[in-house]
């Protein structure tokens, strides 16, 4: 997949993903839908294959999952001319993703530590919690949606929604759950 973007295309996917950034409250994973929207459906800059491969690979990656965000600027580099514009892409996406919300969450939690007994900041950290709930379901929906055959992909959806229900019922690490995952991928039954 050749695309050509121009400097103006690099910085609206800089101020993009710096926006994004600000509203990526529980992590980058929960923007995945939007960055989708953005490089696939809006700009296709990207396949929706090599979006979905991206996203996989770096979260089955050690590491802090927010390592897709630079995986899917260094495609659109790379779909854009080679290894020099893949370190651009990877710089834009990731820098994009992280010096805002890293600048903001540095300067709330010195305000929020300096005044954790009032009521108004108590109330936020109550009230943020469905958000983030609401942004990993959509995440999750969005990845499970690819597969759009539910007759041949029934054992993919059953897991998700075990695993959905097994995180949000019990606290079994998520890590126990990412190796059974594995394990039935591994034997084929997913």
């Amino acid at each position: 997949m050749t695309v050509s973007l121009s400097a103006w295309d690099w910085t609206a996917m800089l101020l993009h993903f710096m926006t994004l950034s600000l509203l990526s409250v529980g992590g980058a994973i929960t923007t995945a839908p939007d960055m989708h929207r953005y490089l696939v459906r809006e700009h296709p800059w990207l396949s929706d294959a090599q979006f979905s491969s991206g996203l996989a690979l770096a979260q089955a990656a050690p590491g802090p999952n927010v390592l897709f965000v630079g995986l899917l600027g260094w495609n659109v580099g790379l779909n854009h001319g080679g290894f020099g514009m893949a370190l651009l892409g990877l710089g834009v996406t990731l820098g994009g993703m992280l010096i805002p919300s890293s600048l903001l969450m540095f300067l709330t939690a010195r305000w929020g530590h300096r005044n954790r007994d009032l009521r108004a900041v108590r109330a936020f950290k109550q009230g943020m919690s469905p958000i983030v709930v609401g942004l990993m379901v959509a995440t999750a929906w969005l990845l499970t949606s690819a597969h759009t055959d539910p007759l041949r992909d029934w054992p993919l959806w059953t897991l998700t929604i075990i695993a959905a229900l097994l995180v949000w019922r019990t606290r079994i690490h998520l890590l126990w759950l990412l190796a059974a995952g594995a394990v039935l991928g591994a034997l084929g039954w997913v």
